[in-house]
């Protein structure tokens, strides 16, 4: 089966033994997917069993996309150029289902009219489907789970961990920072946050909070790898890449549970969007209760064994697309 994804990104290949693999580029290695740049669509042949569009979510890559297809309330013409070279033509969610209303009208209805035009949306969470569902009707609307592709990672998982905290995200509405902070110093201990995109202006002034400079995935994966807990309470629902991070290591993770890896991986640690108020009590009983911690811990990597491994994600996808085995 050939699977190509066309985005914003350079063309590529990813091989498995490539140190920077995020979950995006997880997953098209997983797939043992191409992906090849907006601007090659046209000299692209009939070749393809599934074609994955991925629509840009700064509006510099949306801008160059716009240009290339320009809007037509008639048809799509990038989804039009991608049935010609493909058997399926599917719309992969980025970021929350929302995050095109904040666009120009016409661009609002461009994006509608990929969703109207596509034989298939794969979503980033089962949480999303119905709002999916309920824009496009009876098109076939799936979850597209994360993935990890394990194989320079995978005794990451051994690293002793340290008295110590890491939060998932920056203190920016996006990725919750601020409440996190707040909940996590209830362990008493160091708190450690990554560097994103989003950190605000003067973040690292902030007591009691250490950044890590950028790190690539696999670094990043090693780094969170030491640490006893981890807090990620982001409200924006999307791919829920830190909770998985986290259940792959045994690391137990409070967050929101609209994201199903944290919903499916850590149930014991999940709370509703904004109960600040559970999730502290949940942080006050893991470091409390030392049971509650090995139990957390064991549970949530068995969780990611059952239901987040590679082989659970291809399983998936096969019965999504519909086709063969996958090439070698």
């Amino acid at each position: 089966m050939k699977i190509t994804f066309i985005s914003q990104k350079p063309p590529c290949f990813i091989e498995r033994n490539t140190p920077h693999v995020p979950v995006d580029l997880a997953q098209q290695c997983a797939l043992k997917a191409y992906n090849h740049h907006y601007s090659q669509l046209e000299q692209m042949k009939n070749e393809w069993d599934v074609v994955i569009l991925l629509i840009p979510k700064t509006q510099e890559d949306r801008n160059n996309l716009y240009s290339l297809f320009p809007y037509d309330s008639e048809n799509n013409e990038l989804v039009t150029k991608a049935k010609q070279i493909s058997k399926q033509v599917w719309y992969m969610q980025e970021g929350p289902s929302w995050i095109f209303q904040d666009l120009p009208i016409h661009q609002q209805f461009w994006h509608y009219s990929v969703l109207t035009n596509v034989d298939g949306i794969l979503c980033e969470n089962k949480t999303d489907i119905p709002y999916y569902k309920g824009l496009v009707g009876d098109k076939q609307v799936t979850d597209i789970p994360s993935v990890m592709i394990e194989d320079l990672i995978k005794d990451y998982s051994s690293i002793e961990k340290e008295e110590k905290v890491m939060i998932g995200g920056n203190f920016c509405r996006w990725y919750g920072g601020f409440d996190s902070y707040i909940v996590a110093q209830e362990f008493e201990c160091e708190i450690f946050a990554p560097s994103m995109g989003r950190r605000i202006e003067n973040e690292e002034q902030v007591p009691n909070l250490t950044h890590y400079p950028y790190l690539n995935w696999n670094q990043w994966i090693k780094t969170l790898a030491s640490h006893k807990y981890a807090v990620h309470l982001m409200p924006t629902i999307a791919a829920g890449t830190f909770s998985m991070n986290c259940a792959f290591l045994g690391l137990p993770c409070i967050g929101y549970e609209e994201a199903d890896t944290q919903r499916l991986l850590h149930p014991n640690l999940s709370v509703k969007v904004g109960d600040v108020e559970h999730a502290r009590k949940l942080a006050n009983k893991l470091k409390n209760d030392k049971k509650f911690l090995e139990n957390c811990s064991k549970e949530c990597k068995l969780n990611y064994e059952k239901l987040y491994s590679e082989k659970q994600f291809l399983k998936h996808m096969k019965k999504t697309f519909n086709l063969g085995e996958y090439n070698d």
